[in-house]
């Protein structure tokens, strides 16, 4: 039998319960959230489980909701099994004021640059990674830049004139 988002999804049930919430299928792939304490747990499981198979880690990264108060960062998890040839989402949140997450490396080497690329971007503190250092932006730099926290343009520039980016004022007038 070939293996399905519903089999994936009864089986994370049966193993952890209420505990994964938020089952959708955008554009047909498994989504769903963990809490961040069981993001190892829920990989093993994934990995572990003859039937899921979920052996690669494709992608990790991160992503602000600064409107969600406790949890403003995600850490994502894009796992791809393979051998059926099926690829799934999950999520962790983490407040912002203290954003641990267990790291991944021991599972999936590969976690550790992509582990060091969300932290250099988004701040997330992965607990245990072995080389937690910023991986493209200099060291002394004091924030993340990927994080929604600052404008993008500059409000005080003088120098630019809107219309010339279609704003304001009126072309043909």
């Amino acid at each position: 039998m070939p293996l399905t988002n519903d089999i994936i999804q009864c089986k994370l049930t049966e193993r952890f319960g209420d505990q994964l919430t938020g089952f959708e299928q955008p554009y047909g792939m498994l989504t769903f959230v963990a809490p961040k304490d069981l993001n190892l747990k829920v990989m093993q499981f994934l990995n572990d489980d003859e039937t899921l198979k979920f052996r690669f880690l494709t992608d990790l990264t991160a992503v602000h909701y600064p409107d969600r108060k406790g949890e403003e960062l995600a850490v994502v998890y894009h796992m791809h099994n393979l051998e059926d040839n099926i690829r799934l989402r999950f999520k962790v949140f983490t407040d912002i004021q203290q954003p641990d997450v267990f790291t991944a490396t021991a599972l999936f080497s590969a976690a550790g640059w992509m582990e060091r690329e969300s932290y250099d971007f988004f701040g997330i503190n992965f607990v245990g990674h072995p080389n937690l250092k910023r991986i493209l932006n200099v060291e002394e730099m004091d924030y993340f830049p990927l994080r929604k926290e600052y404008p993008l343009e500059d409000q005080t520039r003088i120098d630019k004139d809107d219309e010339m980016f279609g704003r304001g004022g009126h072309i043909g007038n």
